[in-house]
């Protein structure tokens, strides 16, 4: 199950195309509050997949398919907040090296 703040990371990266089905975020929370969110989604996410591999290897009833499948979605969490991180890093960079 995604969080909030991973729903959130998804309609950003859903909502940066140019194409005429892409869903804009349509509330009016500032950018940086919608980044928090979502690292708190992704950090949630992560802790979910701890537990299970924690369980998995106590013997608490975790089957492997559930701690799998938790650390797959800690990962692309991940992986997606780290893609958005680097595109703001080199956009912040681009306009710092304009010139006017």
């Amino acid at each position: 199950m995604l969080t909030s703040g991973m729903s959130a990371l998804t309609s950003m990266a859903a909502g940066a195309g140019a194409g005429s089905g892409t869903k804009r975020i349509a509330s009016g929370a500032p950018f940086g509050d919608l980044l928090k969110s979502a690292i708190t989604g992704v950090d949630h996410l992560q802790e979910q997949a701890t537990s299970a591999v924690d369980g998995l290897l106590q013997g608490n009833g975790v089957d492997v398919h559930d701690a799998m499948i938790a650390t797959q979605k800690a990962d692309m969490a991940f992986e997606l907040t780290l893609a958005v991180r680097n595109k703001a890093v080199a956009a912040y960079q681009q306009v710092m090296s304009m010139q006017f």
